[in-house]
């Protein structure tokens, strides 16, 4: 494989971070190249079961580097807690195999805090944010009020702009919400504390793909998230505050020369969401429950329970075309195997006319789901790994996934192991 992005085609959790995990035995780097610490990224393989959040995800493979690009969030205090817990049982980080650009702004304490702040003001209108300050972040990176984790080489420029950004942080939190502000001395002992530790890491990640691009190195970029939670593409305002699209994966990782040959996107052999914002497939009641013990839907950042519904073509078939999808890894798809009519959604209703077509934002709430339904399969195809081995009920329900949303699916996981996997 030539460079390659993993990205997600939907509302998010699709099962990027397996399938990073599976490909990354074809690759020497993977860069995250967008978001923060605000999802999980769930790896199952043989150092246990890991929920990573900053961390790319090839950092179980030896020998693959690993980079956290210019357009992370990057939050010094949560990406050394997960560091440590990976280390903890057994995967090695190090300078090594890990390197953070010194162009990544520092998502900083007060972030998280306004974050709160503003969904509580909110209330019933809020955004369903992890408050884990990802909006106020990029609110801030684009006002050109952030720090970057270079600054951490400099210091003797980073404590005069400690205190310029403390001052007007301040004004907002005191003025506006009637918290506390924060002090220049408070700020420098929080970027200390953690800068120390992760001032070893931090180096021109750009130069250093750069160059290894230019020795045929193989590059895997990593998104976070779906395409319908792209800040421009996505259902706004019920989105991330970050592009997860892949055409944003030169500019988020600093390799801005590069071409992606392969564009892998995920989808879930059925419909998850976690957060607010339309879902128009969305599943309620015992049906909805059941679907939600069978796939253990539940947040991998927050523990929140997601959302279920069947798979949406409608959303689908949108996801792949933003995201130039040139393959597609289905997930999950063992997960259906107690039902005896699997549902579908085909089609959205809108204003009594059926349509194909994925709406504006602000007609979603208005669309209606026309659902259509399969035979099942009802037995364990967990075992399953050739394309003729499972039943063929199921591979009918993939075949006509594959039809519907014009894009070939290649890869089909039957189990959350690294293994347990159908390539066609």
């Amino acid at each position: 494989m030539s460079n390659c992005a993993i990205v997600g085609i939907n509302w998010g959790d699709e099962g990027k971070g397996r399938m990073v995990d599976l490909l990354t035995r074809d690759y020497d780097i993977v860069v995250r190249y967008q978001g923060g610490g605000n999802a999980g990224h769930t790896v199952i393989n043989e150092y246990g079961k890991f929920a990573l959040h900053l961390l790319p995800s090839g950092v179980f493979r030896e020998g693959v580097v690993n980079v956290l690009g210019n357009g992370v969030a990057l939050d010094l205090e949560n990406l050394w807690t997960e560091m440590r817990d990976v280390e903890s049982r057994g995967v090695s980080v190090s300078p090594d195999n890990l390197k953070i650009s010194d162009r990544c702004s520092l998502l900083l304490p007060w972030h998280r805090e306004l974050d709160g702040l503003e969904e509580a003001r909110l209330a019933d209108k809020k955004y369903g944010s992890t408050r884990q300050g990802i909006a106020p972040f990029y609110s801030d990176k684009y006002q050109k009020k952030t720090i970057l984790a270079g600054e951490l080489l400099h210091p003797e420029h980073l404590r005069e702009h400690a205190e310029e950004l403390a001052e007007w942080k301040s004004l907002i939190l005191t003025g506006v919400y009637g918290a506390e502000g924060w002090s220049a001395d408070r700020l420098m002992a929080w970027l200390t504390e953690y800068g120390d530790r992760l001032r070893p890491y931090i180096c021109d990640t750009g130069a250093y793909l750069r160059a290894a691009s230019k020795q045929g190195k193989r590059i895997l970029f990593e998104a976070q998230l779906g395409a319908l939670r792209d800040l421009d593409f996505g259902i706004y305002p019920y989105t991330t505050s970050s592009n997860a699209i892949a055409a944003f994966a030169p500019v988020g990782s600093g390799l801005t020369n590069t071409r992606l040959e392969e564009v892998v996107g995920v989808v879930k052999a059925y419909s998850t969401c976690v957060g607010e914002g339309p879902f128009t497939c969305e599943m309620f009641g015992e049906e909805a429950e059941r679907l939600r013990e069978a796939g253990a839907e539940y947040g991998a950042k927050t523990g929140r329970p997601r959302r279920v519904g069947p798979i949406d073509l409608v959303a689908t078939r949108y996801g792949v075309e933003i995201q130039g999808a040139t393959t597609i890894a289905l997930t999950k798809l063992d997960v259906l195997s107690y039902m005896e009519k699997i549902p579908v959604c085909t089609h959205y209703e809108l204003d009594g006319t059926r349509t194909d077509e994925f709406p504006f934002p602000a007609l979603l709430p208005a669309a209606k789901p026309v659902i259509e339904y399969f035979d099942g399969w009802q037995c364990d195809i967990s075992g399953c790994r050739r394309w003729e081995e499972l039943p063929g009920t199921a591979r009918d329900y993939v075949s006509y996934i594959e039809e519907r949303i014009g894009c070939r699916i290649k890869y089909i996981s039957v189990g959350a192991e690294r293994d347990s996997i159908i390539i066609r």
